[in-house]
């Protein structure tokens, strides 16, 4: 088996074991692809390419037809079982084989549709087995990096990193939003890009100040904010970025706001090193923010984890109960936002080192 999927499934195992579960059911795709390498992709919340079995010795991946020759390439050290009724009807005679009497469920990707109908399978196969609902089983674990997955999000980055600088070299007033986004999208296509990470924002004046706003008709006009947050999947892995720009010269106003949030962001940054909590790396960026005169003005959380999925653990917010640890990637995206005048957010990329951080991202800045 590959050495560093073993080394996942073994501290899974070791999870398993501290809370008495014999089998976990595995829901989650970034969760399925992390521990199995499988990455057939699920279309929407009620469609799944598949789910992992995994005991205290034992390892199946159960898809459907579709699947069965990728789950076999990509995913060889697990047994293969390909459902023909659907997982929920094929369960109960995969956890007998297992000896399963107590099953984890990812509770945050199942549904009480399909709670009720594995229940119910259980009961038609006259097959006792307890249903216990679990969450963060996997995902501590997906939050601290290892070289190759920090590597991979350089990677991204570096691609995201050149297709901006090539789009927005172009970008001239007159030009819309949807444009922009659609040629940023385009661009990222031609360069390699698996994906993009979420769907790009580009918000330019007052559409900025909507912190995900949705690019439409509207043209961007010298002196503005525009406003552009967009990120490439590469191998899996998400970058994350945003810049706000100017077309021309920018005012007083916009250069006062600006300043404020690069500050905001270099004084949060300076902030990150293991054993901090996440809520005190956003404390102090927000209480800057406030005490420059725009409270109120930054609503949402300072940062986010990134990897297989765009938004993970850990959380810089207010409400985070996170500690730093070595190997954590995250996002450091403070921002101000006004209505009728538009928004500045600026975002880089970090990982947490032995003694602080290092800047992923290397995008410049209008100023200082």
């Amino acid at each position: 088996m590959n050495q560093t999927l073993r080394r996942r499934i073994e501290r899974l195992r070791k999870s398993l074991a501290s809370r008495d579960l014999d089998a976990l059911l595995v829901l989650i795709a970034e969760n399925r692809r992390y521990l199995s390498g499988f990455t057939g992709e699920d279309n929407s919340f009620d469609e799944s390419a598949g789910a992992l079995i995994i005991g205290a010795q034992g390892l199946i991946l159960a898809t459907d037809s579709r699947f069965e020759i990728q789950a076999r390439q990509e995913a060889p050290d697990f047994e293969v079982v390909v459902y023909t009724r659907g997982l929920t009807r094929e369960l109960p005679a995969l956890l007998e084989r297992m000896e399963a009497r107590r099953l984890g469920v990812e509770s945050r990707r199942i549904s009480l549709a399909w709670h009720a109908e594995i229940l119910a399978s259980m009961a038609d196969a006259g097959l006792e087995v307890e249903v216990v609902p679990v969450e963060e089983m996997i995902e501590p674990q997906r939050a601290v990096k290892s070289p190759e997955e920090i590597d991979a999000t350089r990677k991204a980055l570096a691609v995201a990193e050149a297709v901006f600088t090539e789009i927005t070299a172009k970008v001239q007033p007159g030009m819309t939003e949807r444009q922009i986004a659609q040629s940023l999208e385009a661009a990222a296509r031609r360069a390699g890009a698996d994906a993009m990470s979420f769907p790009t924002i580009v918000a330019a004046g007052p559409n900025s100040a909507l912190p995900h706003a949705i690019p439409g008709d509207r043209p961007v006009a010298a002196g503005e904010p525009l406003l552009i947050d967009w990120g490439v999947r590469l191998h899996g892995y998400c970058s994350d970025t945003t810049r706000t720009l100017v077309l021309g010269a920018p005012d007083e106003e916009f250069r006062e706001i600006y300043r404020v949030v690069r500050q905001a962001q270099q004084m949060a940054t300076a902030a990150i090193r293991p054993g901090v909590a996440g809520r005190a790396v956003d404390a102090v960026a927000r209480e800057f923010i406030q005490k420059s005169g725009f409270g109120g003005k930054f609503g949402h959380g300072l940062g986010h984890g990134t990897g297989l999925a765009i938004h993970e653990a850990p959380r810089l917010s207010p409400l985070s109960d996170a500690i730093l640890e070595k190997g954590m990637i995250v996002t450091v995206e403070p921002g101000i936002y006004i209505e009728g005048w538009g928004g500045i957010r600026l975002e880089n990329q970090v990982v947490v080192t032995d003694s602080g951080c290092e800047v992923l991202t290397s995008l410049p800045f209008l100023f200082e």
